[in-house]
């Protein structure tokens, strides 16, 4: 069956079926927006969870109403969630049991992150998770290919680095724009080079990438704000404090959106890490801070964005998390509504800005 044919027989106002992201018809050979999941925290450093974020986003997304009152015919944009990667799942699993004895002793002083011993260990995490982006680079590699569009939905916050690697390979140069309540600027945290507290540090060792823009941002380290201070205009951060006080002095968020927007070159990959919304829109995330943006507040911005001639060329959204009990799936999806609703959104908008949907007028 083509796209076309899918979407003739399709009722978007009909109820979802289970098992199919948005409860829509497409397959991946049929879709324009190809997400990879990618159940993986091995580096988590507080709560974990989120390796289940994309099954709770899946498993909520059946309840969001299709119609955008914005956006013409967003659904028939298509988009497919790939199956779960088994294997990717089961190597977090194992790694991360390993991880978190490593992390409690070392936050004990039971051991020396120079010592042999946890060279050799981390040593080990770092290779698992270089498997983890070999194969999410891959995947991406291999969907673009075939004239799909990609996006990413975590797992921690370490798992875009892959294809990020991959966009890094067809576009000459791009910009970041990152939603987050931490920088991710620290050099191998706690020892793991490819620590969720390292993604954008790890991610500026990519030439292409010549501009990062952070908003959100409320918890870091004095490294991360020498970091941002001496990288010549490369970081750009909107601490969230400072935006609270701006508004509070009585400045609009439209006219702070349109100054965010013009730091970005024409090409923006967005990065959205949930724990930078206010922490009881994504309460069992795993590092949530205080403060933090409202969802219509991130959801302006985002269309603004695809408004503003700029084109997003893909996005992750990471750190969705049902909680780490096992009964937390069946009994508070709050997380992952509220991710499930920002990922169509992220979708739709990033359709907009590559001219495939239109907004309404």
């Amino acid at each position: 069956m083509s796209k076309e044919d899918a979407i003739r027989h399709f009722d978007p106002d009909g109820a979802a079926a289970p098992g199919r992201l948005f409860g829509l018809p497409f397959s991946p050979e049929q879709a324009e927006l190809i997400i990879i999941p990618v159940p993986w925290e091995v580096t988590v450093s507080y709560a974990a969870g989120c390796a289940k974020g994309p099954e709770a986003v899946l498993q909520a997304s059946t309840q969001v109403d299709l119609f955008q009152h914005d956006i013409v015919q967003a659904w028939q944009y298509g988009i497919a969630l790939l199956p779960f990667p088994e294997h990717i799942a089961r190597l977090s699993d194992s790694l991360r049991r390993e991880s978190e004895a490593y992390i409690r002793k070392l936050e004990a002083g039971e051991v020396d992150e120079d010592s042999p011993e946890a060279t050799q260990f981390t040593a080990r995490i770092d290779e698992g998770c270089s498997q983890m982006n070999d194969w999410v680079q891959g995947q991406a590699a291999a969907w673009r290919s075939r004239g799909k569009k990609v996006a990413l939905l975590g797992g921690d916050h370490s798992t875009p680095l892959g294809l990020l690697r991959d966009l890094a390979s067809v576009h000459e140069s791009f910009g970041i724009l990152q939603f987050d309540a931490h920088a991710d600027l620290r050099q191998a945290y706690e020892g793991f080079t490819y620590s969720h507290a390292s993604i954008m540090y790890n991610v500026l060792k990519l030439p292409q990438v010549s501009k990062l823009v952070q908003v959100g941002i409320r918890d870091f380290c004095e490294s991360e704000a020498r970091l941002i201070q001496d990288s010549q205009g490369r970081i750009k951060t909107y601490f969230y404090p400072d935006l609270a006080a701006r508004s509070y002095r009585g400045e609009h968020w439209s006219s702070i959106c349109e100054e965010i927007i013009a730091r970005l070159p024409q090409k923006v990959y967005v990065s959205f890490d949930i724990d930078g919304l206010d922490p009881k829109l994504c309460p069992n995330t795993g590092t949530p801070v205080p403060g933090g943006f409202e969802y219509e507040e991130v959801n302006y911005l985002l269309t603004s964005l695809s408004a503003s001639g700029r084109e997003i060329i893909a996005f992750d959204l990471t750190e969705v998390s049902p909680g780490s009990e096992p009964e937390a799936l069946q009994h508070n999806d709050w997380d992952g509504n509220v991710g499930a609703r920002l990922l169509y959104r992220m979708c739709n908008l990033m359709g907009v800005s590559q001219g495939a949907l239109k907004l309404a007028h």
